[in-house]
């Protein structure tokens, strides 16, 4: 598989997550300017720690004639956060919660039964928040005007829902990364990119990373820890899409000596990469070696694979 096609593979993955996450609610329901309304369904999450709550509401056919969709958010909370406890939503009955945030304010009304629940929202949003945002150059209504359906309430209650703050803003904007966009503070609250992780990952000889690089590091788990590994495994200059490679198909300094042991000393991280798809082992490496297959990473597939007059091993 091509670099090229392997950094549209991970692009997508980052980008698609992100924009799940961030999808919510714009519509009729739109009731006042600063205020939208909706429905919410909850449940218990698996481990019982928590709640996964989804907001969501249908559009009506609009005047344009396109068929009507349902935008939905959800996001997994603390009980705390909501003001409930577990024993509260799991005995069931009438509640009501509020998520306070300073994006806005989501008042929600409903009930529980057998750790599940629905009901009505109501969203508020802060006029000050999206001042202020405005004034650090996260102008959420400018950049939603490019959308026909009018996204800009969308975005404010993402930001209350994913507790995107001044704060998170003025924080990334003091790493100097460059112009970042609204939908970057989404990424950031979601993936966990703060300017401590910014900076660190800038040090590590990347300098021209973007935030949809620092999600993929975020995704993959690459960190400057990760990147000095590498260093130590003889990648020291390889592109960043070469780190996600190797985290993906965990090439790890222990492979790399079992294989470099078995005479394969010059190895790219494709190469590697290939090593680790076609499951190409120390063991492998021997038995292919004493049937007299020459030692390079191409004939080894080609073993593996039984081709090219080869029994697969």
């Amino acid at each position: 598989m091509s670099k090229n096609t392997w950094t549209h593979f991970v692009a997508s993955l980052a980008l698609g997550i992100s924009l799940v996450m961030v999808a919510s609610l714009r519509g009729p329901n739109a009731i006042a300017q600063n205020v939208t309304t909706g429905e919410w369904t909850a449940s218990i999450e698996k481990q019982g720690s928590g709640i996964n709550l989804t907001f969501g509401q249908t559009n009506e056919i609009e005047r344009t004639g396109d068929k009507g969709s349902r935008h939905q958010f959800g996001q997994t909370y603390e009980f705390a956060q909501l003001g409930l406890t577990r024993e509260q939503v799991m005995k069931g009955g009438p509640v009501s919660f509020t998520l306070a945030r300073e994006a806005g304010t989501i008042a929600c009304e409903g009930s529980f039964q057998n750790g599940k629940g629905s009901g009505t929202f109501r969203f508020s949003r802060n006029p000050a928040f999206v001042a202020g945002m405005k004034s650090r150059g996260f102008d959420f209504e400018t950049e939603s005007k490019s959308n026909r359906r009018g996204l800009s309430e969308d975005k404010v209650f993402a930001a209350a829902a994913l507790n995107v703050t001044t704060a998170l803003a003025d924080d990334l904007l003091s790493a100097d990364f460059g112009k970042l966009q609204v939908e970057d503070l989404f990424k950031a609250a979601i993936f966990k990119i703060d300017s401590a992780f910014m900076r660190e990952m800038k040090a590590t000889g990347f300098p021209n990373m973007g935030m949809e690089d620092l999600v993929k590091a975020r995704i993959f788990k690459i960190d400057a820890g990760f990147v000095r590994e590498a260093t130590q495994m003889g990648f020291d200059k390889e592109p960043f899409e070469s780190l996600v490679k190797m985290r993906i198909f965990k090439v790890t300094p222990e492979f790399l000596a079992e294989v470099r042991n078995e005479g394969l000393k010059d190895l790219s991280v494709e190469d590697s990469v290939k090593l680790r798809i076609f499951n190409i082992d120390a063991e492998f490496i021997r038995k292919a070696k004493a049937e007299g297959v020459p030692l390079n990473v191409e004939r080894l597939v080609q073993r593996r694979l039984g081709v090219g007059g080869a029994r697969a091993i």
